[in-house]
């Protein structure tokens, strides 16, 4: 009893810090001004001590953790692209509302006048503002406390007398920085004048003034600008749009563009039938390789099978990050080896990354090679479960070996293997690793306005609207990710109706 009850106080323990963690993350998120993240957390710790406590609740215990992870590595993370692809987030769209609409507000007009300045201690903790003009005049402010900045603008007047106390040094400014930037000097020509630099200011007025919460004046013309909430832009009065933008829902306007939109439904297709074709060829060109090696390194009377097998197994064994880079120089046009063969044997040179064609052909190369030793195991494996009498009487009745594997091998492998395939294709299907590493979406495609090449798969399409793209379109990249994972979503489904246990026969 005693090992049970030492397990049972473990279990106790960690279930009490999961607890305390749970609450160190409410006051965290609090403190970050998430109150939603901060109750989740709460209720999760909540709902960690009904589980520890309640005796009707013990058997979640054991369920708990398997749920935490889905939620946590797939249904959060999905919720948060579903989310953002229903908004019009970019790399122009960063900001929210009222951050773009104070960075409007800090925008300031320039007549390019300044003066240099040096700021000296005065009695009673004060300060005093000595700038010598372009024309080399000299000017002073009146006494100020930093603390008090912020406020009505100082005006400058001549100065009569130099400064009788040594001006503060760079370190001095810096630690009070804050305070001058918020103070203005009103010169004597009219202009408002801000800190520029830590030995000059120059004249800055705001370029605009907030009217109500969705309009703002240009204070140079007096027009008014209006906040766009459908595109997320602040538009001036002849409708241009003015940057930065802001973040805003857009609904289903992604969706919509890529379904309605030419410029990106005519990609999108081509990127979608090359995505199936590619995985599909690809499960059945490495399940074909595989199937072929794993009956050739079984048969019995072949000597050296464990050599072979070790041999066949490395191309698995090798990183992904290291073989393609040098399947990459292999294939390279001008110095890969694979040119100067055939260049020397049939004066060839083939355009394996100019060429749409041959370019995909050299990544469903590259791939099966990087994918068969997975299918060989396989195979292997379940070859050692289909009984050696099988095999005699086909030869007793003069089988040759084709007629095996169409006749005994394949019908007895593919019910177990039809899970994996499904789940190889999936695997291909989000195959980013590879083009990214290998071809990169060469050739890119000239006659479409979104970036896109002839190798891209869905994965990588989306990589490139959201990080390479010009615009960097992170709505648009979530709203092609949730259209994925739906698609992986069906196939899982229909792999589980599919292979789902038949019930005994009766």
């Amino acid at each position: 009893m005693k090992p049970v009850t030492g397990w049972l106080w473990a279990v106790r323990g960690i279930g009490a810090l999961a607890v305390l963690g749970a609450l160190a993350l409410s006051v965290l998120m609090h403190r970050a001004s998430a109150p939603g993240w901060a109750a989740g957390a709460l209720a999760l710790a909540a709902l960690l001590v009904a589980l520890m406590l309640s005796r009707r609740l013990y058997a979640w215990r054991y369920v708990l953790p398997g749920l935490l992870a889905v939620a946590l590595f797939i249904v959060l993370p999905m919720g948060f692209t579903l989310a953002i692809s229903l908004t019009n987030y970019s790399s122009a769209h960063l900001l929210s509302f009222d951050r773009a609409t104070a960075v409007l507000l800090a925008r300031t007009d320039s007549q390019g006048r300044g003066m240099d300045f040096r700021l000296h201690p005065v009695d009673g903790g004060q300060l005093r503002f000595h700038l010598v003009d372009d024309a080399g005049r000299a000017w002073q402010s009146a006494a100020f406390q930093p603390s008090t900045a912020a406020g009505a603008p100082l005006p400058l007047q001549p100065a009569a007398d130099a400064p009788a106390s040594a001006p503060l040094d760079a370190r001095a400014l810096v630690a009070l920085l804050p305070q001058l930037q918020a103070l203005a000097l009103a010169g004597p020509d009219g202009l408002a004048y801000r800190l520029a630099s830590l030995q000059r200011v120059a004249d800055q007025a705001p370029r605009y003034r907030q009217v109500d919460a969705q309009t703002l004046q240009d204070l140079r013309d007096g027009r008014p600008l209006r906040a766009d909430l459908a595109a997320g832009q602040w538009r001036d009065a002849d409708g241009r749009a003015l940057e930065p933008g802001f973040r805003t829902g857009v609904g289903l306007a992604n969706y919509a563009r890529i379904f309605g939109d030419p410029r990106f439904l005519q990609p999108f297709i081509s990127v979608f039938a090359w995505t199936v074709s590619f995985a599909t060829l690809n499960t059945l060109f490495t399940f074909g390789l595989g199937l072929v090696l794993a009956v050739a390194v079984s048969w019995p009377a072949l000597r050296g099978r464990h050599v072979y097998r070790l041999a066949l197994f490395l191309p698995y064994a090798v990183p992904a990050f290291i073989s393609i880079p040098v399947f990459r120089g292999l294939f390279n046009e001008n110095l890969g080896e694979i040119n100067l063969v055939l260049d020397m044997l049939f004066g060839v040179r083939p355009g394996w990354f100019s060429d749409a064609t041959l370019a995909r052909a050299m990544v469903l190369a590259v791939n099966t090679w990087l994918g068969y030793p997975y299918m060989m195991i396989l195979v292997m494996g379940l070859l050692q479960a289909i009984p050696d009498e099988l095999y005699e009487a086909s030869a007793l009745a003069g089988a040759g070996p084709l007629t095996n594997l169409f006749r005994i091998t394949l019908p007895l492998i593919a019910r177990p293997m039809a899970p994996l395939l499904v789940a190889s294709f999936a695997a291909n299907f989000n195959n980013l690793t590879l083009i990214a590493l290998l071809t990169e979406g060469a050739p890119d495609r000239l006659d479409t306005e979104v970036p896109v090449g002839a190798t891209d798969l869905l994965a990588s399409y989306t990589y490139r609207i959201a990080f390479n793209d010009g615009g960097q379109n992170y709505a648009l990249a979530c709203a092609i990710s949730t259209l994925v994972f739906l698609l992986v979503a069906a196939l899982a489904v229909l792999h589980l109706r599919l292979f789902r246990p038949r019930p005994p026969a009766r």
